[in-house]
């Protein structure tokens, strides 16, 4: 997907239906420095039943004492035309659109309105129609995997691929759905047994509170990253309590640039520009420890090793022993090979 971490700032439904809302959430992963701001398209009437009841988090994020999930997702819903006018924002803002389409005719949408890869989510890994319909698309993939099995994946990962998606074109996401997800639950090692069973780029998609789980998951290989966010926490919604603030969101984008810089790419050990003056300041030469004469034959008795490091190295010191001092020397007097026969 591209040569760097790839960070996507899941504004999901924090627009609370308003289209306002959602460009103010644009401008914040705009300025925080995110690849991708990403929300989410539905019809709520194809997503879920009426009788489909709200998850605890829900709930509790809520509390409106309304159960149904039918309702409220219906009021956060993105037509057609604000999906337009949010995309054109993006281009403005110079940030890359992104959505994530829960049914048929809403992938059909965003792969029309010119969407440049698909995101599935966690609760579609198991609906292998959905999983047909967005391969058949042709067009770059991330899968989210909350819930799932390893066989679960495997089942998935051979669906898009049956439909002749390329390997290279798939990034699997290590996720726990649960908001937010407890340290004990996170399982981040999981990442990398995905990595391994399926040959494929992996990413994190993190629901905990706060930056250090996504961080470490770039530290240990995670491609692409993905976190909720939002403009308020403690505003009326699903998804808010265990989302970042937009100070947080730039927290968590410049983390993990850091961190991205510090792994490096060629994972050569060898001394570094900005380090390499240190050397002789920091490491040691062979010195005379007390006062010599010309003609003496060196023992271990007579050096010292001593700051700085720009004479002969005490690895050498083999090559020292046992050979005549050419002049009279004083104490701390640094060593050099002319000094010796």
């Amino acid at each position: 997907m591209n040569d760097h971490v790839v960070i996507i700032a899941e504004a999901g439904v924090n627009h609370n239906g308003s289209l306002d809302l959602a460009k103010k959430l644009i401008d914040a992963a705009a300025e925080a420095g995110a690849d991708y701001v990403k929300f989410q398209s539905f019809k709520a009437d194809k997503l879920v039943s009426r009788t489909a009841k709200k998850a605890d988090y829900q709930k509790k994020n809520i509390n409106d004492g309304d159960s149904s999930q039918f309702e409220m997702l219906k009021k956060l819903e993105l037509n057609e035309d604000m999906h337009i006018e949010l995309i054109s924002y993006c281009k403005k803002k110079e940030i890359e659109f992104l959505s994530t389409g829960f049914d048929e005719e809403s992938i059909d949408m965003l792969d029309l309105l010119g969407v440049s890869l698909f995101k599935i989510p966690s609760g579609e890994i198991t609906n292998k129609p959905y999983l047909q319909h967005i391969a058949r698309k042709g067009k770059p993939i991330i899968i989210s995997t909350g819930m799932a099995t390893l066989g679960e994946i495997e089942d998935a990962l051979k669906v898009i691929l049956d439909e002749g998606i390329d390997r290279s074109q798939i990034t699997v996401l290590h996720c726990n759905t649960e908001y937010p997800t407890p340290m004990k639950d996170v399982n981040l090692k999981a990442m990398l047994t995905i990595r391994d069973a399926f040959k494929v780029d992996v990413g994190y998609s993190d629901h905990t509170l706060g930056i250090e789980v996504l961080v470490a998951a770039v530290a240990m290989g995670a491609k692409v990253i993905e976190k909720h966010f939002t403009l308020d926490k403690n505003m009326k919604g699903p998804d808010h309590k265990a989302s970042l603030e937009p100070d947080e969101l730039k927290a968590m984008v410049r983390a993990i640039r850091n961190i991205e810089e510090a792994i490096g790419s060629n994972g050569i050990k060898q001394p570094s520009a900005s380090e390499l003056p240190n050397r002789s300041i920091a490491r040691k030469s062979i010195h005379i420890k007390d006062d010599l004469k010309a003609g003496t034959i060196i023992q271990m008795k007579h050096l010292i090793m001593k700051r700085p490091g720009d004479g002969i190295s005490p690895m050498q010191i083999d090559g020292v022993l046992e050979r005549k001092t050419s002049k009279d020397m004083e104490a701390d007097y640094k060593l050099e090979w002319n000094d010796i026969v």
